[in-house]
């Protein structure tokens, strides 16, 4: 865990989900690999080509880009794939109950949390799969609202993402946290608004956080 800042008058937190709130491995691969292997499928690649392509892009990118991780839905997007096909392949290919189950642990956190703190869930993938992930871990009802990659059409880094998760919690940013395991994704842009940011590795350090 790395703590970067916590507000001061903390009222809201911004939780990702994949790898944040869940640490699975062979999920995560396949929330990749299942769109990789969509891509393949249309364009006649191998899926073993179109990996490639996509960490070429990846490397690429990071090369040109001082280190920083582009998002699979921008890297689709770099290859001709809207960012709305992006979200329907999500729907229809993501199953998380066959990768997860209820974590008591993580139940129990929030419920902590909830009593001193607005929760709002930030995500890469659609609404519909990640309250879908939220349903399988048991933790769905600590987070009325979620903001997936179809509420702005925009992938994390994007600004537009958390705006809204600000609006929706009537919460001004430097209000707010934001806990992820990413740091291009999840923290930086959050930490540039104003909001306070903690780095995870995983579920098991959002059982610790220090609020």
């Amino acid at each position: 865990m790395k703590i970067y800042k916590i507000p001061e008058n903390l009222q809201t937190i911004i939780f990702d989900i994949d790898s944040t709130l869940y640490t699975n491995a062979a999920y995560a691969f396949e929330q990749v690999d299942c769109q990789v292997r969509e891509y393949a499928r249309i364009t006649g690649m191998t899926a073993d080509q179109a990996r490639e392509k996509v960490l070429n892009y990846r490397k690429e990118f990071a090369a040109k880009n001082e280190g920083k991780k582009v998002s699979l839905g921008n890297t689709l997007l770099s290859f001709g794939i809207p960012i709305e096909q992006s979200v329907e392949w999500r729907k229809s290919l993501l199953e998380p109950k066959n990768f997860l189950s209820r974590d008591e642990k993580l139940i129990a956190k929030l419920t902590e949390l909830e009593k001193k703190y607005k929760l709002i869930c930030v995500t890469n993938n659609p609404v519909l799969p990640a309250r879908k992930t939220l349903d399988a871990l048991g933790v769905s009802a600590f987070f009325p609202e979620i903001v997936g990659l179809d509420t702005c059409y925009k992938s994390k880094p994007a600004l537009e993402p958390f705006q809204k998760a600000c609006e929706i919690t009537g919460t001004a940013a430097e209000n707010c946290l934001a806990v992820g395991d990413r740091y291009d994704m999840d923290i930086s842009l959050p930490l540039q608004m104003g909001m306070g940011g903690i780095l995870v590795t995983g579920v098991e350090e959002v059982y610790k956080l220090p609020v």
